[in-house]
């Protein structure tokens, strides 16, 4: 038994020997790569400005993407489509056109606008423009009674179109004179932007990439540099027997302070121009649902940024460190 406790408690000895070992490997690894950053100022410049416009990019591209979004939707849900009947029209056919109407799937809520709440919205609507009153006020033509209709998905009318042709109540009351106005010039803009929503998010993500590929391809050679500048130090290590770990360590450990503070000084800018300019945008777009989740997620935000530095710091160190090294 002694014998056995002995074993144990040797082995024991040995992996805590072990885990500090590694511990202060590590702390030695990261504080020469702190001191590599801090080595050749005009790279460190260099590559952790080129880091940081990689970084705004992307900030840049998703905020805009959400705002877009939201921008649309909020239009969306302002938009109505209307289709027309006689304005004579009975109240028992009203009610009966807006019950079928409310059974569509693709239709979330019906209200009848009178002849009269037509005419007295237009003269709202136009009462800066005296041309247009006068037409109305001179005018003979009585408004139509109108069905204005909300559906889920203003790109998706067939259900509507469908009623609008085979439904025989409507039919029986419709106004010849007018078709249906499936939303028409709010719905080519609201298209139009949907449109500019997708080519944004495109643009942004080509952008992003151009962006990283050339952050990349800095703090490669900045990397390759450093091994240059350091050869008879990594061989020395080598002739020592120090292991690969150690040697590429600090070159690591480097990039990603690129990374780190890159990602800081971007979301700092990203913040500040969104807060200052971002209000002066509302009246054009819909932005404060992403200011209120900017503020709400900031740690987050800047988390991300900072592990989306990293790994582009990462990954072009280990490309460099694997060529030029040759461990």
């Amino acid at each position: 038994m002694a014998k056995t406790k002995r074993k144990l408690d040797s082995k024991s000895f040995a992996q805590q020997k072990r885990h500090r070992r590694q511990w202060v490997t590590f702390m030695r690894m990261c504080r020469y790569g702190i001191n590599n950053f801090s080595r050749n100022a005009w790279l460190t410049v260099a590559a952790t400005a080129i880091m940081t416009i990689t970084l705004l990019v992307i900030f840049t591209s998703v905020v805009a993407r959400n705002v877009l979004i939201d921008t649309v939707d909020q239009l969306r849900d302002r938009v109505d489509m209307s289709i027309y009947v006689d304005k004579d029209i009975d109240s028992e056919a009203i009610e009966k056109i807006t019950a079928e109407l409310r059974q569509l799937p693709s239709v979330q809520n019906v209200s009848y606008i009178t002849p009269s709440q037509a005419r007295e919205s237009y003269i709202d609507d136009f009462k800066t423009s005296p041309e247009a009153l006068e037409a109305v006020t001179e005018s003979t033509n009585e408004f139509p009674g109108t069905f204005s209709v909300k559906i889920k998905d203003i790109n998706n009318t067939a259900e509507l179109q469908k009623f609008t042709k085979e439904n025989e109540t409507f039919l029986a009351n419709a106004d010849k004179k007018r078709a249906a106005s499936f939303a028409g010039e709010r719905r080519a803009t609201i298209q139009r932007i949907g449109e500019a929503a997708n080519f944004a998010l495109q643009a942004g993500v080509i952008t992003s990439i151009v962006f990283g590929t050339i952050s990349m391809l800095i703090i490669f050679n900045t990397i390759r540099m450093a091994i240059f500048n350091r050869r008879e130090e990594i061989q020395m290590m080598k002739l020592i027997g120090a292991e690969r770990s150690f040697i590429r360590g600090p070159f690591l450990v480097e990039a990603i302070v690129y990374g780190f503070f890159a990602a800081i000084i971007a979301s700092v800018i990203g913040y500040v121009f969104m807060f200052v300019v971002g209000p002066s945008l509302g009246d054009y777009l819909n932005i404060d649902p992403v200011l209120e989740l900017l503020t709400i997620y900031a740690g987050f935000v800047l988390l991300a940024m900072i592990s989306v530095g990293a790994l582009i710091g990462i990954i072009s160190s280990l490309l460099a460190t694997q060529r030029y090294l040759k461990l």
